[in-house]
């Protein structure tokens, strides 16, 4: 291999590759290839090796065992990965990581142009193109500091892209960031591997954006668990999952937890990993672990998804343990009878800063015993409400009642019956699990004997019994969570607020996150209220509240969004092809707004509600794109969430 790009087929090439911070073996024994053009993808938890692995790549960060080549060129040296860091662009991990606060958008990018050496009669076209494609040309202007967590990431993407690097690495980019600032985001770098062949090494916590990958590699602990196309990588753990709806949830849960570890609630179903079993086996298994208690349940068999599989391999290697969660006796009785009483009514709710509305007229309601989304772009509104609900923030109209206490004159009664779990801040990392506890139960007035008694409650919940001794900042980011939410819940609150609760947390530790939200809404009638941006846990809420630009634009289960969309514009159809992009940039033509890119296939909702699968199909092969298959699927939260909000951008921008 030489130091030409085009030389070779290989980008990048890891062998053997190890990297130890002192006495932690952070990578061990890694072998990895990424090929010119393609978007590689390297998903698991924080720990796994991700961010050590691209640092590394990129030149920034020296390794200890192994080999690793990026065009050619062993990276063994300061000089070797010198001579290649001006074909190599390097995105770090966190909102706006690599931007400067008090600097504009159009500031930012110039600064980068300088350091990047890139000749001030190609900076203008470059810039403009790329702002454009990023739709940040009308915020030239705005400081980094006042942009939207999606904006940053944009702009981010931007300065690492503006020396036309031909390999780009980017350290979980989509952390943060609303669903469609992530679609925008996966559309450029469609377009960049299009037009300029550009190869990308992309990390991500989100395993639903695999399918946006040309390749992955699931990682863990430090090692490789499997690596090739999405497709290939689900069907390396057998099986498929059942959803049971109807009859007694709890009930149901229990039973088939005693006989499959890996199982969840989601909204108002039970939803299992049946190993080893097709369709027919897998229904069949769940009616026998029922055992006739199956009767006015509906049992509905699919294929499982990459999380599913990554889930199961964790689990059939015995790296992880999953142990459903039983909350231990607490004070108040279970689902107390609350005599109709709401536990949140939001009426008519505005909030402005100076002639910005950050909220305006938001209205809704939330009983006890339910999981409430609060969902929304960046910006939307969502923490203003919640400041306000929770008293921090007072409103400058509307009024709303928590916990039977009014928002605006209870003062400190809302905050005994509440508890608030901050995306930014809940623990000191400083202190000890126990000091954590013990701090938030003085805030909150427990005297002695109460505190001794919600300690012990809470290490069971966590599962944290013999890390008491353990900082917090020690402690697995799942666990630090479950901490966070146990100091929330030390004084047994009727509401709980939170702030995305789930955010780097990997998949077996938010779903045993969402596991203990189940069992204090259905088993102690707790309200939850959450925000989230992983659409996916959305369909874990019992209802949804949708805002934009400060306003609730949709109020309902996650069933009936569905259904509203399906009814305005079709069934999602899913188009594999040999032509992918081309295909979409057909699509796009024909006035299908709704479509883009995952990895060789394409989503769309039709312009016309009418057209069915076969009908596309039959028009992409008079247009000279036949396609290998068109079939239609069911909508994901993250399609509706991005029809909603993109479909209101388009009425502003007409209007």
């Amino acid at each position: 291999m030489t130091g030409d790009a085009t030389a070779s087929p290989l980008v990048l090439r890891a062998q053997g590759f190890g990297k130890r911070y002192g006495r932690t073996q952070a990578v061990q024994g890694l072998d990895l290839e990424v090929r010119r053009g393609e978007i590689f993808g390297l998903i698991g938890p924080d720990g796994a090796g991700k961010s050590s692995l691209m640092k590394a790549a990129a030149g920034v960060l020296s390794f200890e065992e192994g080999r690793l080549e990026v065009f050619g060129t062993s990276l063994d040296s300061d000089a070797a990965a010198e001579r290649i860091k001006d074909r190599i662009g390097l995105m770090p991990q966190g909102l706006g990581q690599n931007l400067y606060a008090d600097l504009s958008i159009e500031e930012n990018v110039d600064f980068f142009a300088r350091l990047r050496l890139v000749p001030k009669d190609e900076l203008a076209e470059r810039k403009q193109t790329l702002l454009a494609m990023t739709r940040l040309d009308k915020f030239r202007d705005r400081p980094m500091k006042q942009l939207s967590g999606g904006m940053k990431q944009k702009l981010g993407l931007v300065c690492t892209l503006i020396h036309q690097p031909q390999f780009i690495i980017l350290d979980e980019p989509t952390t943060g960031v609303d669903p469609v600032s992530r679609r925008d985001f996966w559309a450029i770098l469609a377009e960049l591997l299009r037009s300029q062949g550009t190869t990308a090494l992309v990390s991500t916590a989100y395993m639903d954006e695999a399918s946006r990958f040309s390749r992955v590699a699931l990682m863990f602990g430090g090692k490789t668990l499997a690596v090739g196309a999405p497709d290939e990588l689900r069907q390396l753990a057998r099986g498929v999952v059942v959803s049971v709806t109807g009859g007694e949830q709890v009930r149901t849960l229990d039973r088939i937890g005693e006989r499959h570890p890996q199982v969840e609630a989601l909204g108002p179903a039970v939803r299992v990993f049946v190993d080893d079993q097709d369709e027919a086996g897998g229904r069949a298994e769940i009616e026998r672990t029922l055992d006739g208690q199956s009767q006015g349940c509906a049992l509905d068999v699919s294929a499982p998804e990459l999380e599913d599989v990554f889930i199961a391999m964790l689990r059939r290697r015995e790296l992880v343990t999953l142990v459903p969660p039983k909350l231990p006796p607490a004070r108040r009785a279970a689902a107390q009878n609350h005599d109709g009483v709401l536990a949140i009514e939001a009426r008519g709710l505005g909030r402005r800063f100076g002639d910005f509305k950050a909220a305006d007229d938001v209205s809704f309601q939330v009983r006890p015993g339910e999981i409430f989304g609060l969902l929304g772009a960046n910006g939307a509104g969502k923490s203003t409400v919640i400041k306000m609900l929770t008293g921090i923030l007072s409103p400058t109209s509307g009024s709303g009642q928590v916990a039977g206490a009014d928002m605006r004159t209870a003062g400190f009664a809302i905050k005994e019956r509440i508890g608030y779990m901050s995306q930014a801040f809940s623990l000191y990392m400083d202190l000890t699990v126990l000091e954590n506890i013990r701090l938030y139960a003085a805030v909150y007035g427990l005297n002695e004997a109460r505190t001794r008694e919600r300690t012990a409650w809470v290490l069971e919940m966590a599962g944290l019994g013999g890390l008491q001794g353990m900082r917090a900042s020690q402690l697995p980011m799942g666990q630090r969570q479950r901490l966070a939410l146990g100091c929330a819940l030390v004084h047994e609150p009727q509401v709980v607020f939170l702030d995305e609760p789930t955010s780097g947390v990997d998949p077996v530790g938010r779903r045993s996150f969402w596991d203990i939200l189940f069992r204090l809404s259905r088993e102690e009638g707790m309200a939850v209220l959450v925000t989230t941006h992983y659409m996916s846990e959305a369909e874990h809420c019992d209802h949804l509240a949708l805002m934009y630009a400060g306003r609730v634009v949709a109020d309902d289960s996650p069933a009936g969004m569905k259904a509203a969309v399906e009814r305005e514009a079709g069934h999602l159809l899913e188009i594999r092809s040999g032509q992918p992009t081309e295909t979409l940039a057909w699509l796009k033509q024909q006035g299908w707004r709704h479509s883009a890119l995952f990895g060789t296939l394409v989503h769309c909702l039709p312009a016309d509600p009418a057209v069915d699968a076969a009908t596309l199909q039959a028009r992409l092969g008079e247009a000279g794109l036949p396609a290998q298959a068109v079939a239609a699927r069911p909508l994901s939260m993250e399609d509706v969430f991005v029809y909603r909000i993109t479909d209101l951008e388009a009425r502003e921008r007409r209007a």
